[in-house]
C-alpha cells in the first residue's frame, strides 16, 4: 500500500494496533502523528518508526475533552501542514458483570472509547472540509455486534462507535470526507499476550483460523481505508475477525 506523502494522525498510538498502524504507515511511505497520553511508551514508538526510515512525532495529551482534542489535532496540523488522515484507535477493555459495573468505570469507558472518538473526529472534519477531503478510520469491535458476558458497557460503547462511524459517514461523504470503521475480532497485541485469554480453549473455539489476528493484519485494512484505493466505502465498519463473527 502506497501512502506516499501522506500526513495520518493515529490516537492510542503507542501501544497495541495504534502502533503497529504507525509502524505500517511509516512503511507505506506516510508520516505519522502519535497521540498517546503514555509520553515515555510513544517516544518509543516514535523511535521506532524513526529507525525503519519513517517520519513520526509523538502528541501527548487527553482526547477526552473537546478543549484538549481540539489542541492535539491543531499540533498534529502543525507539524506536518495537513492531515490526510485520521485512525481513531485509542480505547479502553474494562470488563466486569453488569451488576458490578459502577459509574465510574461507566464515564471513564465513555469518555476513551466514545467521547473522545467523536471529539477527534469532528476536529478531524473540520479541518479536512477546508482542504478538500480526507479519510477517518474507527476502530471498534465484534464486542459492539456480539456482547460477551462481563463487557457491557464496552459493548456498548463499541456500538456506539458503529453508529457514529454511520452518522459521520453520511454526513460528511459530500465534503468527500470517507469515514469508515473496522470490527476487529481477537487481537494478539502485547496486553492480549500477558493476559493469556487468546490462548485458552473457549477463545480459540471461537476463531475459525485457529488464532488471534496479529496487529499488522489489522493494519493492513486500515491502511487500504486511509488510502486513495478506498474510493466508495462511506459509513461502513468492516469485521476482520477471522470468522469470529459473521452477519
Amino acid at each position: 500500500m502506497n501512502l506516499e506523502g501522506k500526513n495520518i494522525v493515529v490516537t492510542g498510538g503507542a501501544n497495541g494496533v495504534g502502533k503497529a498502524v504507525g509502524l505500517w504507515l511509516a512503511k507505506a511511505g506516510a508520516s505519522c502523528a502519535i497521540i498517546d497520553l503514555d509520553a515515555d511508551a510513544a517516544a518509543r514508538a516514535v523511535s521506532e518508526i524513526e529507525a525503519r526510515g519513517g517520519r513520526a512525532v509523538a502528541v501527548i495529551g487527553d482526547i477526552t475533552r473537546k478543549e484538549s482534542a481540539d489542541a492535539l489535532f491543531a499540533e498534529a496540523v502543525s507539524a506536518f501542514g495537513r492531515i490526510d488522515g485520521l485512525v481513531n484507535s485509542a480505547g479502553i477493555y474494562p470488563r466486569s458483570p453488569i451488576l458490578e459495573i459502577s459509574d465510574d468505570a461507566w464515564d471513564a469507558n465513555f469518555a476513551v472509547n466514545l467521547r473522545g472518538l467523536y471529539h477527534m473526529s469532528v476536529a478531524a472534519v473540520v479541518h479536512m472540509r477546508e482542504q478538500g477531503g480526507g479519510r477517518i478510520v474507527n476502530v471498534s469491535s465484534v464486542a459492539g455486534l456480539k456482547p460477551h458476558p462481563g463487557n457491557a458497557h464496552y459493548a456498548c460503547m463499541k456500538a456506539g462507535v458503529i453508529s457514529l462511524t454511520k452518522s459521520f459517514g453520511i454526513e460528511f461523504a459530500k465534503d468527500k470526507v470517507l469515514v469508515n470503521g473496522i470490527a476487529p475480532g481477537w487481537i494478539a497485541t502485547d496486553k492480549a499476550k500477558e493476559a493469556g485469554n487468546i490462548f485458552q480453549p473457549w477463545a480459540l473455539a471461537e476463531m475459525p483460523l485457529g488464532r488471534a489476528a496479529e496487529p499488522t493484519e489489522i493494519a493492513d485494512l486500515i491502511l487500504f481505508l486511509l488510502s486513495d484505493h478506498n474510493t466508495y466505502l462511506v459509513g461502513e465498519t468492516v469485521t476482520i475477525s477471522g470468522g469470529t463473527y459473521i452477519a
